[in-house]
């Protein structure tokens, strides 16, 4: 498995510090983001999953800890619109260029506007997706905030 993907290409071009864990990506996991926590063996709470969705039919990432729930209405406040829903995972791949299971905040094809789960930004470190399926990148939330010009908002349950 190679460790460099545009994901980790564009955190080293942001100057942030980073490292990388592999783990074997299991893809009938119900919910990736969890099987990914148990995987490394980290709290779910710090390790972040990535999802894609639309506020207003404009698409924004969001990205927020794997044992949480994103709620529509958060997320569309935090982006001051008015609905929000979940991008479907082909959308999803086309507009990020990753695959499901590996889409990163980081690296995407087009930049889009991101929110962060703000009680993230409380962890020492976290962990998110490093552009490919079984690869995570450990790293400061505050500097994943700053490298994705994100909005810290309450977005889950």
């Amino acid at each position: 498995m190679s460790k460099t993907t545009r994901a980790t290409q564009a955190l080293d071009k942001a100057g942030v510090a980073f490292t990388t864990v592999t783990y074997d990506y299991d893809p009938n996991a119900d919910r990736i983001g969890l099987q990914a926590a148990e995987a490394i063996g980290e709290e779910p709470r710090r390790v972040l999953k990535t999802l894609m969705a639309e506020v207003d039919g404009k698409p924004v990432c969001v990205v927020v800890p794997s044992d949480r729930e994103v709620l529509m209405k958060k997320l569309a406040a935090a982006f001051g619109g008015k609905s929000a829903n979940m991008m479907k995972p082909a959308d999803a791949e086309r507009a990020t260029g990753y695959h499901v299971g590996g889409i990163s905040p980081f690296g995407q094809k087009k930049q889009v506007p991101t929110a962060i789960e703000v009680t993230a930004l409380d962890e020492p470190y976290v962990f998110i997706n490093g552009g490919q399926r079984g690869l995570q990148v450990r790293l400061d939330p505050k500097a994943a905030r700053d490298a994705l010009k994100a909005i810290a908002a309450p977005l889950v349950t």
